[in-house]
């Protein structure tokens, strides 16, 4: 049976992190400098439910908040230059959301249902190209992190992920390969997506 967590601060955006992922965010409005320090307040429990903003829902409903979304804890902060509160985050569960309340200052919270998701699966030759090419929009734009040098290079659910956050596809195209039990549709739909790319 899967694991249900309650009030979870919902962070809709349209960028994307999934579990095994980081994402640096500027915090500015006052709900979600609070949705901060609750979780920080937390310690390494403390989670954000980290969502898909769909353009098409509506606010007033919820609908606007896709519901395959990725539990993540606060890494890092900063006071930035700008006056911001800046942060990192890192994905570490998947979760669908069952529930959501709105506080009244905004601040949507959630009950979400961690899911099980994509196990371990090694990199075929066949798909080498995507860890490769991967590794080229890292050095490329060098503000999304390094290329890692350990096994996850290696691991096609993990290359998937990190494809999924960088190329801008429709959320729902996103939230379908995500709720398919293995990686291997991501994978077949990345490897035709990346080899058109390179035509």
């Amino acid at each position: 049976m899967n694991r249900a967590i309650t009030n979870i601060p919902l962070f809709p955006l349209s960028g994307h992190v999934l579990p095994g992922g980081t994402m640096r965010l500027r915090i500015f409005e006052p709900r979600y400098v609070r949705m901060v320090r609750d979780v920080c307040a937390q310690g390494d429990e403390g989670r954000i439910g980290m969502c898909m903003y769909n353009e098409q829902g509506s606010l007033e409903h919820n609908t606007h908040i896709h519901p395959v979304a990725t539990l993540a804890r606060i890494i890092d902060f900063e006071h930035r230059a700008d006056g911001l509160l800046g942060i990192t985050v890192e994905g570490i569960d998947a979760g669908e959301i069952k529930h959501i309340s709105v506080d009244d200052d905004g601040l949507r919270c959630g009950e979400i249902e961690v899911i099980p998701h994509w196990q371990e699966t090694p990199l075929t030759q066949q798909h080498q190209h995507l860890a490769d090419r991967l590794c080229q929009v890292y050095a490329e734009y060098p503000e999304l992190g390094k290329c890692p040098t350990d096994g996850r290079l290696g691991r096609a659910e993990w290359i998937c992920q990190r494809w999924l956050e960088l190329l801008p596809l429709n959320a729902e195209i996103k939230q379908e390969l995500l709720r398919e039990p293995s990686c291997e549709p991501a994978l077949d739909y990345l490897n035709g997506l990346i080899h058109e790319s390179e035509k």
